[in-house]
């Protein structure tokens, strides 16, 4: 299914109903990330060519390499090669995630034309371990997030990114990075945001705009917003992406023996500027890794950007619920579950709880039931937090 700088001032606080979440985030699991050993970082040596669509491309020089090790030819991947879908050269492997920043290309008007990248599952599905699972939620209605977005909830954003059928959109959370405290520029969201599972490779052109149509404006009235209220912070290009093993291997347009293992992280760059992501929004969250039982857990809130009818995707829209037990299959880790009327689109999108006084990330939106009455997402344990720290020592820095 599925944030400018302060503007003078800095709120780390997000509320809603009695969850009072701090901003931030992080993702990815089983080692199946990207390349594990920092010697493998692109070299800082780059090229630059004119894109089929106006923008500028920038390719690592590694990057270059391996696009010609997989048949691609660099110059036509730099004028719009990256088009070709062709399943005998999309770049399949966990370790082929190939993003080079495309200037230009995410303008707001081709944001607006991209498809929710949902995963619904079917009655046979959800009644698939009915033993393992507890009573289906209530539904609870999505409450709109307070407007501007960057006083009441800076971290959430939208990310966005290229696959076979076209442009697609999901939501993503800014978090924190232990390695590199004050300076993060990593984004948590699901592994089907950035990975098609075992039905296909890595997707392209991913960007997070973080506070996204950060005052809340109709379709109508976008048309005279300016850049800075549809994206006050600018776009950030993940120039690295991790997620789950167990999402690349089972992963399925119903979320199938993935759908446990749904996240991922992302480092990304701004497409213009040089300072960090959680500097630049002035918020970030800590993850919380403990995986606790959804009858300890406590009430959990789960925030995004619906797109899906009736809803359009221009605003922020959140969930507050007490979880309960979901599963698919006696043999997969159970899942959380809410009760929650959010659509696709609003995949990926945090889900928070307060810890100790202080709002944390402890899942994300994986997957909803077709008449969109419930959301699921991943319990985050000692896989995922291997997946984020694997990311924070050899990308964080970067």
């Amino acid at each position: 299914m599925s944030a400018p700088r302060g503007r003078g001032r800095r709120r780390t606080v997000l509320a809603a109903t009695g969850l009072v979440a701090a901003l931030a985030l992080t993702a990815t699991a089983c080692g199946g990330s990207g390349k594990d050993d920092a010697s493998d970082k692109p070299d800082a040596t780059t090229s630059q060519a004119a894109d089929g669509d106006g923008g500028k491309v920038t390719i690592p020089s590694d990057l270059a390499d391996r696009l010609e090790e997989h048949g691609i030819d660099v110059d036509k991947w730099k004028d719009g090669g990256w088009k070709d879908w062709d399943r005998d050269k999309w770049l399949g492997e966990a370790q082929d995630f190939v993003n080079p920043v495309i200037e230009g290309l995410w303008e707001p008007e081709r944001m607006r034309s991209a498809e929710e990248a949902d995963k619904t599952v079917t009655t046979k599905d959800a009644s698939a371990a009915q033993g393992l699972s507890d009573p289906e939620p209530v539904p609870v209605r999505a409450e709109a997030e307070k407007t501007p977005y960057h006083d009441n909830a800076a971290p959430v954003g939208k990310v966005f990114f290229d696959s076979p059928e076209g442009p697609a959109v999901c939501s993503g959370t800014v978090i924190k990075d232990v390695n590199h405290p004050g300076r993060s520029n990593l984004v948590w969201t699901a592994g089907h945001c950035v990975h098609a599972g075992g039905d296909g490779g890595w997707y392209r052109n991913l960007v997070f705009v973080p506070a996204y149509n950060d005052l809340g404006k109709s379709e109508a009235d976008l048309g005279s917003a300016s850049a800075s209220e549809i994206a006050p912070y600018g776009n950030w290009w993940a120039d690295w992406a991790s997620t789950s093993d167990g999402w690349i291997r089972g992963g399925s347009e119903s979320g199938g023996a993935g759908a446990a293992y749904d996240y991922a992280v992302l480092h990304v760059k701004p497409e213009q500027g040089s300072k960090s992501l959680e500097e630049t929004v002035g918020a970030a969250l800590d993850v919380d890794f403990s995986a606790p039982s959804a009858s300890a857990a406590g009430e959990m809130g789960a925030w995004g950007y619906p797109a899906a009818p009736p809803y359009n995707g221009l605003q922020m829209f959140k969930c507050l619920d007490a979880p309960g037990r979901f599963s698919l299959g006696a043999d997969l880790p159970t899942m959380y579950r809410i009760g929650c009327t959010m659509t696709g689109g609003s995949s990926g999108g945090g889900w928070f709880r307060v810890l100790d006084g202080e709002t944390v990330l402890v899942s994300n939106t994986s997957i909803g039931p077709m008449d969109n009455t419930w959301l699921a997402g991943p319990r985050l344990g000692e896989d995922a937090e291997a997946l984020y720290q694997n990311m924070s020592r050899t990308y964080g820095g970067r």
